[in-house]
């Protein structure tokens, strides 16, 4: 086994995220080596992991105990296949290691008798100094090898590299766990990885990736013919494999939305749900062969009825990229609005024409988001947090600002965010004035509520600053912020009827 992890397994070992190893790691307190941290140094950091040493074994057999279903329970363990694989090869590693200490104590036979040989050739002081580090040796190696003292975090690991592998992409040098019977894509949307790929299901061939080193099983059919030149080069399509080791893979990532196919899907009503008396909440979800491919905070055209339209904001997270969700205002004597509140019925065709729109989170940045939702501004802002969250980002921050109190019209959903998460901070904000008509008091009004925000938090100057919603209102809240002086580059907008 391996003395050295990677952040994203050492992150799971200790139950923290990626971000706070990072941190200590700048601060010194735990070392590093090339971006991969011993077990050792992980220990000496979080001494109190010895604590939930076997949490993901317990995990699983709490779920035994409970009889919870067959279903869930095949869903969160590999197929028998896969893991009968992984406890070989941890079996394979057992007996290499058994085999290592077992040479280590013949060697450290001969180094006693060499010890006693010198200590007889020597005599007087030097022998007796001899005999005294001898005995230093013997006594430190008896405590080294005491078999009382296990290594909570090695034990651990034995139970996780069981129950998932790691896949490492070249040359993005991005990283994610592969658990139960995810297959590549779906470990990888699902970290928040944006991996290139089409149909989602074997057809395409858009998501080729080659097996650098380690083991993958095909876990469904596909129809994309690979050559066999492919074939031997290692190339698998990821939608329809899945990791039975750990594995480096070269893949393409996807850089930006000029990466991001223009698309056209025959998507179904899976349901639709009254937010409030204006706002209605559609759920849609697309054939299983032809998801849509898209980047949080991007949009889509929804065509409805006699091909009533409107572009909407999707309000989820590309890594369920089947199943999509919308938040449709009420506008009364506006065709889409009155159908979908009016007539659409569940299991209706709808046409999904895209995505579009270049409002998307910056990843790289690293500096703290700060999300402003202007009324339904809050929808691609829900798209980004959950993105943002499968990144693990180290500091977020969501104010939702509305006109009247029934614009916000999911607050549960921010204060939820903000009891689960430590890096989670919600405000909501009533203006009592129509943030979509801005004039010299309504501005200044609306400064001095972003004035309070940013001496309450000292990272805003820091930050990176996300707005959405009426196109007046963010443009008075882009102005304010850029009289404080924050750049430009750093405050991204987009407008949302």
């Amino acid at each position: 086994m391996s003395h050295l992890l990677s952040l994203t397994r050492a992150a799971r070992l200790v139950g923290v995220n990626r971000v706070e190893l990072q941190k200590k790691m700048k601060s010194g307190e735990l070392l590093a080596f090339d971006g991969m941290v011993a077990f050792k140094d992980l220990l000496a950091c979080y001494p109190d992991a010895q604590l939930e040493d076997i949490s993901e074994y317990k995990r699983v057999m709490q779920i035994k105990e409970r009889a919870f279903g067959k279903r869930v329970l095949e869903r969160m363990l590999p197929d028998a296949e896969v893991l009968a694989t992984r406890i070989t090869d941890l079996s394979k590693r057992l007996t290499r290691s058994e085999a290592q200490v077992g040479q280590f104590n013949a060697l450290l036979g001969k180094i006693w008798d060499k010890f006693r040989e010198t200590e007889q050739q020597g005599g007087g002081e030097a022998g007796a100094a001899i005999s005294a580090l001898r005995h230093w040796l013997e006594h430190e190696v008896a405590q080294a090898m005491e078999p009382g003292f296990t290594n909570p975090l090695a034990i651990k690991d034995g139970v996780l590299s069981v129950l998932s592998a790691q896949v490492t992409l070249l040359p993005s040098k991005q990283d994610f766990l592969v658990e139960g019977q995810a297959t590549l894509l779906e470990a990888a949307l699902r970290a928040g990885v944006s991996l290139n790929y089409g149909c989602s299901g074997g057809n395409c061939g858009l998501c080729k990736g080659r097996v650098v080193s380690g083991q993958v099983k095909k876990t469904r059919h596909h129809d994309y013919p690979l050559t066999e030149a492919e074939k031997e080069q290692g190339v698998v399509l990821m939608c329809s494999n899945t990791a039975v080791s750990d594995v480096v893979i070269e893949a393409a990532v996807t850089d930006g939305v000029q990466d991001i196919p223009f698309q056209q899907i025959s998507a179904s009503l899976k349901a639709k749900a009254s937010l409030n008396d204006e706002v209605m909440l559609l759920h849609l979800q697309t054939p299983r062969s032809q998801r849509l491919r898209f980047l949080a905070g991007q949009g889509v055209l929804l065509k409805v009825g006699a091909s009533y339209t409107s572009e909407l904001p999707i309000a989820s997270c590309p890594c369920d990229d089947r199943n999509l969700l919308f938040h449709v205002h009420r506008q009364p004597g506006n065709l889409f609005s009155d159908y979908v509140f009016d007539k659409l019925k569940n299991n209706e065709t709808i046409e999904v024409e895209g995505p579009q729109g270049e409002f998307i989170l910056h990843e790289q940045s690293g500096r703290p988001l700060f999300f402003f939702a202007f009324d339904g501004g809050f929808a691609p802002i829900k798209s980004l947090i959950e993105h943002a969250m499968s990144l693990e980002a180290e500091s977020i921050h969501l104010h939702w600002i509305g006109s009247t109190p029934q614009q916000i019209y999911l607050p549960n959903v921010g204060r939820a965010w903000d009891d689960a998460l430590d890096s989670f901070d919600y405000a909501e904000h009533v203006a009592d004035f129509d943030l979509r008509v801005m004039n010299a008091r309504r501005e200044t009004q609306l400064h001095e509520y972003l004035a309070l925000v940013g001496k309450r938090q000292n990272e805003l100057m820091q930050g990176d600053i996300y707005l959405t919603g009426p196109h007046a209102a963010v443009q008075a809240a882009e102005r304010f912020f850029l009289a404080l002086g924050l750049h430009g580059s750093r405050i991204f907008t987009e407008a949302v009827k």
